[in-house]
């Protein structure tokens, strides 16, 4: 008698995918995700939040949308990436979340590698400065420079972080997503620093992996005209972590076990 041995199945992973106008750039990002996470198998999603668009995004991600394996999210009004990021994952269903910048659809090649290490940790953050990262078009050096000097301001009030903490692709398990995405408070793009000093200090393990990336050429964040602005949110972030975490630290328990 012949025996066929059975692969596992791999976790349900959710992808969540912020958009703001993006009519150019949401057939494209859409089909890419898709392409892969059907060869990828098992049962997956994609959670498209849309942060009240005023162009055609809405109409060209239609015909993607099936309410089950791609789902949209509407914003009421633009309320900020930090929130459309929360909205998405604390509304996946999947075992793994994937948070995915709508410029980060190159780096989906890199998630096969970032699941494997999810059983090793709660939070694998992908990075453009870590060893083995591939980097195909970078930033301007100028944009390097002032992100390079926020990220130092960053780590120093919000504590030890990884190297890359603003890069939008980040593998989350489910429980993990769920208990640190239910206490952060910021809605504008410095939720990320937030996100994952609250996840370290409750316990959580993060680490960070080099990924494919390609920089998008269009980006429309201005780090020097956030500056201001930014420096109150990573304050608030910082007495937020503080307060919430200090009442909440989970029992370690493996990665493996929270999926």
């Amino acid at each position: 008698m012949s025996y066929t041995r059975q692969m596992p199945q791999p976790p349900t992973l959710s992808i969540v995918i912020p958009v703001l106008n993006e009519e150019d750039e949401i057939p494209v990002i859409l089909a890419a995700a898709v392409a892969f996470l059907e060869e990828r198998g098992g049962d997956w999603e994609i959670v498209v939040v849309d942060n009240a668009s005023t162009d055609r995004t809405l109409e060209r991600a239609a015909p993607f949308v099936d309410g089950q394996r791609v789902r949209l999210l509407e914003n009421d009004s633009n309320r900020g990436k930090g929130f459309s990021i929360r909205r998405g994952m604390l509304e996946a269903r999947g075992d793994l979340r994937l948070m995915c910048d709508a410029d980060c659809v190159a780096s989906l090649r890199s998630l096969p590698s970032m699941e494997l290490l999810a059983g090793e940790a709660h939070v694998v953050v992908g990075s453009r400065l870590s060893a083995g990262a591939r980097v195909t078009r970078r930033q301007p050096l100028r944009r390097r420079v002032v992100g390079v000097g926020f990220i130092a301001l960053t780590r120093a009030l919000m504590g030890k972080l990884p190297k890359d903490v603003y890069c939008g692709f980040k593998l989350w398990t489910a429980g993990c997503a769920e208990d640190v995405f239910e206490h952060v408070q910021l809605d504008g793009w410095v939720f990320d620093a937030e996100a994952l000093a609250m996840a370290r200090r409750m316990g959580y393990t993060v680490i960070e992996t080099g990924i494919e990336w390609s920089n998008r050429p269009d980006s429309r964040l201005s780090i020097r005209d956030s500056l201001l602005p930014v420096l109150g949110e990573l304050w608030a972030a910082r007495r937020n972590v503080r307060r919430s975490s200090t009442s909440y630290r989970i029992e370690r328990e493996s990665p493996q076990s929270a999926y």
